[in-house]
């Protein structure tokens, strides 16, 4: 039997840039598996502080939910550290291309695919409007949704840049999120968890004030 928690939450801090603006961001790492594999998602500004979390673990993959710099500045450095592939949505790959014009992803993140580690399933679901290849990862076994910047216990993810969109983030999250079990915990990437339930009653008041 596992001695470690399926899920595993590793905060890291640094700073956002981001067109142009900088702010000083806490970012959830979260590490799926168990003591022999798992997968690392949103590789957050410390590649050091995730690889001492994993341990003796052999990392499956580096999953990236969307390409703001904030959630993949320590995927390359943890991927040469641990001999591991990077994943993305390939709709993000321009945003990826700002912080590592050298450095191609390894594969792509496609909607329906499934990813697994540790005999847990993750299941993409793609959930633009944050960004445009934004995605969220379902593991059903574990009742829990990882939800990257898409959805947060107060609402959708910002969609003040230019490649983001409020109405699409609002479909996304009524399409491919509040359609899960009300009881699945949402793991966002920044901040506090909440539940499907807690979203799904507030989404139609969301959608009207718009953020």
């Amino acid at each position: 039997m596992s001695a470690l928690s399926p899920v595993q939450r590793l905060r890291t801090s640094g700073i956002l840039s981001l067109e142009g603006a900088e702010s000083d961001v806490e970012n959830n790492v979260w590490i799926v598996g168990d003591d022999e594999t798992a997968v690392v998602i949103d590789a957050a500004h410390d590649h050091e502080r995730i690889a001492r979390g994993l341990g003796d673990r052999e990392l499956m993959a580096i999953v990236c939910t969307h390409g703001h710099p904030d959630h993949i500045d320590a995927a390359v450095a943890l991927a040469d550290l641990t001999d591991s592939p990077i994943l993305i949505h390939p709709d993000d790959s321009e945003l990826w291309n700002q912080v590592y014009p050298y450095r191609e992803p390894d594969a792509p993140l496609l909607h329906g695919e499934v990813l697994s580690a540790g005999g847990i399933e993750l299941h993409v679901l793609h959930t633009p409007g944050h960004t445009p290849g934004g995605v969220s990862l379902h593991a059903p076994e574990l009742g829990v949704v990882f939800s990257g910047d898409t959805l947060f216990p107060d609402g959708p993810g910002a969609t003040g840049q230019p490649s983001s969109d409020f109405p699409t983030i609002i479909a996304s999250i009524r399409d491919h999120l509040v359609s899960l079990p009300g009881d699945t915990v949402v793991h966002p990437g920044h901040g506090e968890s909440t539940t499907i339930a807690e979203a799904a009653a507030h989404l139609e008041s969301w959608s009207r004030r718009g953020f």
